[in-house]
């Protein structure tokens, strides 16, 4: 019985030493490597702003988090020599052909698209990843489009009454960049009012 005892208590031992050393070698690898990942992240974040809001690299970015339907949207502000020049949208849609789509919209004061392009995408290669500027030209058209300007004001594929002329081959995928950049205007708009709003507040409170 004491033998038995003995080997349980050697593979107990010898497995709780294993589980450490393991775990500290985890600890170990994660704290050299946690601040060049996150530097990482942030590069690749600021190249995608600076796509869809020009010279955003040169000025202060602002983020800000707002859900919409059940899912976030980010907001980075772009203030240069203290002015505003663009508002960036991290914004999705869930009718992708793979699935969710990310997509990365810039609006200027007015809500007209200053650019926009594709971050996170499961879209058939050759064909919906199309909507991304490494592959194709495709979502160069956006540039300048005014939503509020379109009919009902909804932003649609030609071949649903709309003005975007959809990737060929691949109109879901097309439909799905529309909605995910629909879906940033439309909080953008609200969120342009509540920023507003609140900068009114703070300048009378400084005032009095």
């Amino acid at each position: 019985m004491a033998k038995k005892e003995s080997t349980f208590f050697s593979m107990t031992l010898t497995l709780f030493i294993i589980t450490a050393v393991a775990a500290v070698a985890l600890g170990y690898v994660y704290n050299i490597t946690k601040d060049p990942i996150q530097k990482a992240k942030d590069e690749k974040l600021k190249t995608a702003i600076n796509i869809v809001v020009p010279g955003a690299d040169k000025g202060t970015i602002e983020t800000d988090t707002v859900e919409v339907d059940g899912k976030e949207l980010y907001f980075y502000t772009v203030t240069v020599d203290n002015a505003v020049i663009g508002t960036a949208v991290n914004t999705y849609s869930s009718n992708g052909f793979g699935g969710i789509i990310r997509v990365m919209v810039g609006f200027d004061a007015d809500g007209k698209i200053i650019d926009s392009n594709i971050l996170e995408h499961k879209e058939t290669p050759g064909l919906g990843d199309k909507s991304d500027k490494k592959v194709s030209n495709w979502n160069e058209q956006f540039k300048g489009m005014d939503i509020s300007t379109m009919k009902d004001q909804v932003l649609k594929v030609t071949k649903d009454g709309g003005e975007v002329n959809a990737i060929t081959a691949a109109t879901i995928t097309s439909r799905a960049y529309c909605d995910a950049i629909q879906r940033a205007w439309l909080a953008y708009k609200d969120f342009s009012v509540s920023k507003s709003e609140n900068n009114v507040e703070s300048n009378e409170g400084g005032n009095e």
